[in-house]
């Protein structure tokens, strides 16, 4: 039989529960009340976490749904350019709504083309890419433009580095 000691008193017990209702009795602790108490603050942590970040996380998307709206663009859209004021290169400015915007863009056969991607493109839609024309490109600034001279009519797709985002450009 194994003697159990009560850790505030070293008065001993022959039997854990013996020793639980001394606790409980004389020093009014109970076992089962620290655990709770442990679970409780464990429970309170993580709720805490869970909330701090769905004010943050919402935060967040509210400021950036925000943004989104006051500059979003939809549709097909057709740019061109004063030839006298830009050397006849066909400017594009894409950003980003749920996928490149716009996503249809349409060019001139022969002309370059020079495509910048606005602060709200971020993480893989920075890597450009345009298959029908080897264009690879990796633009880590808003001032970084991706040029490409279009040599040949029809749709072409261009993506993001992971494929997730998606347009077409269309040379006429």
């Amino acid at each position: 039989m194994e003697i159990i000691k009560c850790e505030a008193c070293n008065k001993e017990f022959n039997s854990q529960e013996a020793l639980g209702m001394h606790n409980s009795a004389k020093h009014n602790v109970s076992s089962n009340d620290e655990s709770f108490e442990i679970s409780r603050k464990t429970v309170f942590f993580i709720i805490g976490v869970f909330v701090i970040l769905v004010v943050a996380l919402g935060g967040y998307f509210f400021i950036s749904g925000k943004l989104l709206t006051e500059n979003s663009v939809s549709g097909n859209a057709v740019y061109s350019t004063d030839d006298a004021n830009s050397n006849n290169i066909q400017k594009i400015t894409l950003g980003f709504n749920g996928n490149y915007y716009p996503n249809t863009i349409t060019v001139e056969v022969g002309k370059p083309v020079e495509i910048t991607l606005d602060s709200s493109v971020r993480g893989c839609y920075r890597s450009f890419n345009i298959g029908g024309f080897g264009v690879s490109y990796r633009s880590s600034d808003p001032s970084d433009a991706i040029k490409f001279i279009p040599n040949k009519k029809g749709k072409f797709e261009f993506k993001c580095g992971m494929g997730m985002g998606r347009g077409t450009i269309i040379v006429e």
